[in-house]
């Protein structure tokens, strides 16, 4: 074999081999941040939920946290296999289904309550909110495509701002209508999300683990 091509084939795989090690600390620095936004905000709106009566603050909120689990994983999985990744954006649909059925839960406790929420508390930490998941947006939206990791976290920052817009709204129905009922709409509307993202991000991982299986030598753990 040429000595000279297989010098031009072994610098080819040294680059993209550097290029995959900047790509995953890239990744990692996005992931850090986004992490830390939504501890930070899954406390702040939690606290204004419940300060509030809201139970569309606290849908988000709860997202907020399962949000956190996400990147957590995320960062877990980051330099280990397509498997690792794979199973990772498993138990992130795992954590959104559980979510979704939690908010369920809570929308019928507030039901039963039967008081609107405070308006200007859910309008104060509604905008919070939607800022900082922009900004979470604004920093996945390049790693969108990288893998299946990063797809089923990107697709959490996406319905984060679908769902604080709903907070939003639904904080301007209360004031103008004096109900609990958009509350309560929203609150249901952020589980369905939640459970729509959650069986989407379960089908493509169970196709991923598929695959990784057909791939495995016959006997493989």
């Amino acid at each position: 074999m040429d000595p000279n091509a297989m010098s031009t084939a072994d610098d080819c795989c040294e680059a993209k081999a550097s290029e995959l090690v900047v790509l995953r600390l890239r990744q990692r620095h996005v992931l850090v941040i986004v992490l830390a936004v939504n501890l930070v905000m899954f406390c702040v709106e939690f606290g204004g939920g419940l300060l509030a009566g809201s139970t569309a603050l606290l849908a988000d909120s709860l997202d907020m946290l399962g949000d956190a689990f996400v990147y957590g994983f995320s960062l877990f999985v980051l330099h280990r296999s397509l498997a690792w990744r794979a199973r990772a954006a498993f138990s992130k649909g795992v954590i959104m289904a559980a979510f979704g059925v939690g908010v369920l839960v809570e929308v019928a406790l507030r039901y039963r309550a039967g008081t609107p929420p405070l308006v200007p508390t859910m309008l104060a930490i509604g905008t919070l909110a939607l800022a900082a998941n922009t900004y979470c947006f604004a920093l996945l939206w390049r790693h969108r495509s990288d893998d299946i990791n990063l797809r089923s976290t990107w697709l959490c920052s996406r319905n984060d701002l679908i769902a604080n817009g709903a907070v939003l709204v639904a904080a301007g129905l209360v004031a103008w209508w004096g109900s609990q009922w958009p509350d309560l709409i929203v609150g249901v509307g952020i589980a369905g999300l939640f459970l729509r993202t959650a069986f989407s991000v379960l089908r493509d991982s169970f196709v991923e683990l598929a695959h990784e299986r057909k791939g495995e030598p016959e006997g493989a753990g």
